[in-house]
């Protein structure tokens, strides 16, 4: 059967639709506007291709999601929170948590290539789209700053009472991960169940993601963007998933 392309006013077929690719591929073509994207991800579907490529739009089955109830601390990951909890508020404080204070720098930072790769799939229409959509309030950055520099950080949307991760990035040993957990801990006090990892990979099921049938995973998605968000806004997060507001700078002397 022939892939659906679709129009600007043409909106996006249900997931199910996707039946006839085993991927989840499921339609190509449209726009990234901030309201294509959110209803895109409203109805459990996802943009994803190459530079040069239409866009493409997928819901993969099964879907890889981790409940933040099942989120799992390694060993040493704990055992550098619970010195990051001793230490918030003091002098001895190398390491903190913020929120939006640099989204574009980590959104940058997700799309350079890695390893032996050379290109990305978070191409310049898609970094200016997530941009966009940051603006609008809907996507957000978790950022790990160690002494005062930008180390690590993953960025996603917030649509009502669903998180959807997109990317992660690191230059330091755990720094994704101590971003991962404090965001964790926020949706967990805000009453957010689940975070949408897409894909399925070991990394993801160490943390304890697991496959999810679309079915189900669609009608969840249904279900949770119908709740309110959680209050967000550039701040610290602290390792209890308080959101704090920043710092009012001091006034200049007169």
């Amino acid at each position: 059967m022939k892939l659906p392309w679709l129009e600007p006013d043409t909106p996006l077929p249900p997931a199910e639709f996707a039946l006839r690719d085993p991927d989840g591929l499921l339609a190509a073509g449209a726009d990234l506007s901030v309201q294509r994207l959110q209803e895109a991800y409203g109805k459990g579907i996802f943009p994803w291709y190459s530079e040069g490529e239409p866009v493409l739009w997928w819901s993969p089955d099964p879907r890889m999601v981790l409940a933040c109830a099942d989120f799992v601390e390694s060993h040493s990951l704990a055992k550098r929170l619970r010195r990051m909890a001793r230490e918030e508020g003091t002098s001895a404080a190398t390491i903190e948590v913020r929120v939006d204070t640099a989204f574009e720098q980590v959104l940058r930072a997700c799309a350079a290539p890695r390893g032996q790769q050379n290109a990305t799939w978070i191409t310049p229409e898609m970094q200016d789209a997530y941009l966009a959509w940051h603006r609008a309030g809907g996507a957000h950055s978790i950022e790990t700053w160690i002494d005062g520099r930008l180390c690590a950080g993953l960025y996603g949307i917030s649509l009502g009472g669903m998180f959807f991760g997109e990317s992660m990035f690191t230059h330091v040993t755990d720094g994704s991960k101590i971003a991962l957990c404090h965001l964790v801990r926020f949706l967990v006090r805000h009453g957010v169940p689940w975070i949408d990892c897409q894909q399925q990979t070991r990394h993801l099921a160490s943390l304890g993601a697991q496959p999810v049938q679309r079915a189900r995973f669609v009608d969840e998605v249904q279900q949770l963007v119908r709740q309110a968000p959680p209050p967000w806004h550039p701040g610290r997060l602290d390792t209890s998933g308080r959101l704090h507001p920043l710092p009012v700078p001091a006034a200049d002397p007169v």
